[in-house]
């Protein structure tokens, strides 16, 4: 017969120091693999209620920031980041996301921010096309380019990365590889003609590639071929 091994229990009303509670949000977060713990996934596989943290250390929040984990519902989210955490779960799904996989990584803002600031889930949504959607003050034609530079940024901005990714499908337009069907697979916007060989950050000048293909492109022309 196995030797029966010794467990520590904890008697009931027993006070909890800050480090346990502490520890425990840190064993939770290994467990369901992100440092994003909310409080509802805290409440699966916590030891502890989240009231209690909650009010031991002022806030949900600043329990998260004592265990080094990031914050899931925080009041002062610009609406950028709101639309930029958008774009991760579309570029991960491959398709509209849904309210519910906010709860779940790569999204690292919770439903509550989407409710306060916009009501529901679709009008957020309805908001993030809406500002995707929308153009980018063009470069003035009047002002003449610098020596050969380009008059564009380097880096596109969120509504420009996303009607690129829309356009190519959500795929590597090298290898055809999609975070919907391979969830390692991270895409990057890259130029066709490089910025630095004074190519355009525009969308006909703009391809979807994952991380390996672009990696390996280096600073060369790479055709894109369209799945």
């Amino acid at each position: 017969m196995a030797e029966e091994k010794f467990q520590m229990s904890r008697v009931s009303g027993a006070p909890v120091s800050d480090g346990e509670l502490i520890k425990d949000l840190q064993r939770v977060s290994e467990i369901i693999g992100t440092t994003k713990v909310t409080q509802m996934l805290y409440a699966q596989h916590g030891n502890y209620d989240a009231t209690t943290i909650g009010r031991r250390f002022g806030s949900w929040n600043e329990a998260l920031e004592i265990a080094e984990l990031n914050f899931s519902n925080r009041v002062d989210i610009t609406d950028e980041a709101l639309y930029e955490n958008i774009l991760v779960l579309w570029q991960y799904c491959g398709r509209q996301p849904r309210r519910k996989e906010l709860s779940y990584p790569p999204s690292t803002i919770s439903q509550s921010p989407y409710l306060r600031r916009f009501r529901s889930w679709t009008n957020a949504l309805q908001a993030f096309i809406d500002y995707a959607n929308a153009s980018d003050a063009p470069a003035d034609p009047t002002v003449p380019p610098i020596s050969h530079k380009p008059r564009t940024s380097r880096d596109p901005s969120l509504r420009l990365r996303f009607k690129v990714l829309q356009r190519d499908n959500f795929r590597c337009q090298a290898c055809g590889a999609s975070p919907a069907l391979d969830p390692s697979v991270c895409l990057h916007v890259d130029h066709i003609v490089p910025w630095s060989d004074s190519g355009e950050t525009t969308l006909d000048n703009l391809q979807t590639l994952c991380a390996d293909c672009n990696l390996g492109k280096g600073n060369l022309t790479l055709t894109a071929k369209h799945f």
